[in-house]
């Protein structure tokens, strides 16, 4: 059911550091910061030939990723997120599976202006799970 591996987010405290470190360190192609305030985050993707690494600070005062940080004050790796073609039958198949999806349960759009779902890392083997539909 999930298609490929969509991007890894890493929560950083310092967005331009880490962006520095994507661009000049290790010469990759990144985007411009763009806020979602809506998901409590601004992000920064750096674009790799099979991949992306999105870059994650916290945006407002209830953000997710503070409330990450907190907990882990160097930053690391938040979430995987993986593609799929129809986020509403995968919705389906995971809570049929015995899956629980975050939040209300229905999709919201995403960095990239999709819809996605956030499955809780109890779930998946300790790892906050993304889908995004393409």
């Amino acid at each position: 059911m999930i298609g490929k591996l969509n991007h890894v987010a890493i929560a950083v405290s310092d967005l331009e550091s880490a962006t520095a470190v994507y661009r000049d360190t290790l010469g990759a192609a990144v985007t411009e910061a763009t806020d979602l305030p809506e998901h409590g985050v601004t992000t920064v993707f750096v674009e790799l030939p099979n991949t992306k690494i999105e870059l994650l600070k916290p945006f407002g005062k209830d953000s997710p990723i503070q409330r990450f940080l907190d907990k882990n004050p160097d930053g690391g790796i938040h979430h995987l997120c993986y593609e799929v073609d129809d986020i509403n039958q995968a919705i389906d198949n995971m809570v049929s599976q015995g899956a629980r999806v975050l939040g209300d349960g229905k999709p919201k759009t995403g960095a990239h202006g999709k819809p996605v779902v956030f499955l809780h890392p109890k779930d998946f083997c300790g790892t906050l799970v993304e889908l995004e539909q393409v």
